[in-house]
Parts: structure tokens; sequence; C-alpha cells
């Protein structure tokens, strides 16, 4: 272990020092010090070629990343009949949206997902760029095509229904994260979408729970979230919304009195933390000492798409600033507010000083 430490100070010191000078300086053959190099790596403590050491500021955000489409309807929404809407593209996917609103809200941040070898994916990729986020463990792939989302909107901006199509997802296999997670593996806390198979999310929880790494996961959906294990205990906060919440605590959902006891089974899983997100009516939190429900922020809605997205990253941010799950979940509200008036699927409004100042504001 002493050779161990010493190794490691002097790729602090110079991490461009070969193997052979290294072995030099601690006295022992280049094959010992070889074996060090990879007990390192595999604990995480050096990353990458050049012994490039892992930055415990980065939030890595692991999931969809896609192009989004949105078609508002401009008068009542009538099935089976062609109806008049206003379309428009941005780019999307759960963990690329939480990644650039953790962006704005001046973390430093690394997306691990997959796009197409195509022009959608070039530009999902450019445009992710663009909002400072790192894209280096990003996967790129020929066989399958970028994914897709699109949501038809009703006029006043509520969701009607929704397309998805995120076969590309499912080359997310554990062996692709167990390549990329020496990087993974220096994260200051992940983001886990349940866009992966299910395999991967069962890999993921059980990493973060191994390696004690604050892990945050959206469901995203109620048939999605059948993909967890039944084990959870890797899972720092978990945040559905009363659908998928339903789903993961076998229970039906009737009314606020249902709230703590579908957070208690869920928590009965093993997740620490549970953050129930009710739309209009605000979120419900239940941790290790209590649990409460607090309502949103008023907001005129200009489009829902992108909030719980945006609620998230305030939440994870603001926890890993050192803020309780009540005062984060003021965090996510704010942030989600932010959101809600703007049509784009991340607000370019969206700043941690506004958010702070609109919290005291409304204290």
């Amino acid at each position: 272990m002493e050779k161990e430490a010493l190794i490691l100070e002097l790729l602090k010191s110079n991490p461009f020092l070969s193997q052979q000078e290294l072995a030099e300086k601690v006295n022992l053959s280049r094959s010992s010090v070889a074996n060090y190099i990879a007990e390192l790596t595999r604990k995480g403590e050096i990353k990458g070629r050049a012994y490039i050491f892992p930055d415990k500021q980065v939030i890595t955000c692991i999931g969809g990343a896609n192009l989004d489409r949105k078609a508002q309807a401009l008068a009542d929404i009538r099935y089976q009949s062609s109806n008049p809407v206003r379309m428009s593209e941005s780019f999307g996917g759960v963990a690329r949206n939480v990644a650039e609103n953790l962006a704005s809200l001046g973390h430093q941040v690394s997306l691990l997902s997959i796009v197409g070898q195509d022009k959608e994916g070039e530009s999902v990729l450019a445009d992710t760029r663009t909002r400072g986020i790192d894209t280096s463990l990003m996967e790129v792939t020929a066989q399958g095509r970028t994914g897709t989302y699109t949501a038809l909107l009703d006029p006043s901006g509520d969701m009607a229904v929704s397309l998805a199509d995120m076969d590309i997802y499912e080359a997310l296999t554990p062996e692709v994260l167990a390549s990329q997670w020496r990087q993974v593996a220096g994260s200051r806390g992940i983001f886990l979408d349940t866009n992966p198979p299910s395999e991967t999310l069962a890999y993921v929880i059980r990493r973060c729970a191994a390696e004690g790494i604050p892990l945050f996961i959206d469901p995203v959906s109620s048939i999605k979230a059948r993909k967890l294990p039944s084990e959870l205990g890797g899972i720092y906060v978990l945040l559905p919304n009363l659908e998928e919440a339903e789903e993961l605590a076998g229970i039906p959902i009737s009314g606020p009195a249902d709230y703590e006891q579908a957070a208690q089974i869920i928590r009965g899983r093993g997740v620490n933390n549970v953050v129930i997100t009710l739309g209009e009516a605000g979120v419900f939190y239940s941790t290790p000492v209590g649990s409460g429900h607090l309502l949103p922020y008023p907001v005129d809605v200009v489009d829902v798409t992108g909030a719980g997205d945006a609620l998230t990253a305030g939440i994870m941010s603001a926890s890993l600033g050192g803020h309780s799950i009540k005062e984060a979940c003021k965090y996510g509200m704010a942030a989600a507010r932010f959101a809600l008036k703007t049509e784009q699927s991340a607000s370019p409004e969206l700043s941690l000083e506004k958010i702070t100042a609109f919290i005291k504001e409304h204290e």
C-alpha cells in the first residue's frame, strides 16, 4: 500500500511520467508499476491515458439524448382526424435535458448516451457541446437511428400523447458502461434515466452503492419504471411522478393520504429518499428523517415539456450542494417554474443566482 500511495503522489505531481520513470523512482520493476497503475485505475483513483485524475466536481448524466418534436394543437384535439398544429423541434432526452439544466446552474457536466451515425445524431452532439456539456463519453453507432420523441400538446400546452422511438438505447449495455466506468467513477453525483436496458440500470445502481456515489434516478414512465430492479439500495433520490409511484409501490394513489404510504413502500425497497412529483400539486418528499408536501410556485404555464427535467436538476444541484431534501425540492420547483415559462425543453434564463433570489423572495 505504501508503494501504491507513493506512485499516486508521483503521478499527481507529474501525470506524464512513464512507467519506466516511475519504476526507477520507487525502486520497482516496470511490470510491478503497471500492476499498481491497473489497481489505481480499477479503484477510480486515476483514469484514461496520461493518468488523468477524476474531477470530483463533475456530474455525470446517463440515459437519453434525442431529437424532440412538439406539435401543439391550435384547437381542441380530434382523434382519428386531421388536427391543425404548430410544429417545433429541439434537442431532448431526459438525461440530456437534466445535463443542460445542471450546466445552466453552473455545474461541470458529462453526458453518457448513444446516438446514431446520422444527421440527427451529429446535431444532438453539436448542440449538446454548445451547452457546455462534455460529450467525450458519448457512444455513436451505425446500428441504429438517433432516438426521437414526439409530443402532441393540447391548446393549453398540456401533453395529450407522446411517441417515443428509443430502440437505440438497448445498445447501452452493462459492457458499455463498464468500459466507461473509470471516468464515471470520479463523479460528484450521477443522474440516470430508465432508457437503458434493465441490466444496465441494475449495473449502475450496484456500482454506485458499492462506491458511495450519490445516484439520482427519474423512472421516465410507468412502463420503463418496471425495468428497475427490486433492490434499489444504491439510489440516493428517486423521482417518480404519481403514475410511476403507483407502479413502483404496487398500490393505487387516489389522493394525498396515499402519498406517504407509497413513498414508504418505495423506500422499503432500499431507496434513501423519494420525491413524488405531482404536477400542479407540487411535490411530496419522504426521507429517513421526515416527509412533507410542498406546493408549487405560481406560474403562467406556456409549455409543460421539460419542467420535470428542470425540477430534477434543481433538486440534484441543491442536494449535492449540501441542502436537505426539503430545501432541495424548493430549488427544484423554482427551476421547474423557469421551464414552464418557455416553449424550449430547457429554459435559457435558468441560473443558480436567479433560483436563489426567487426562493428568498418567496420564503
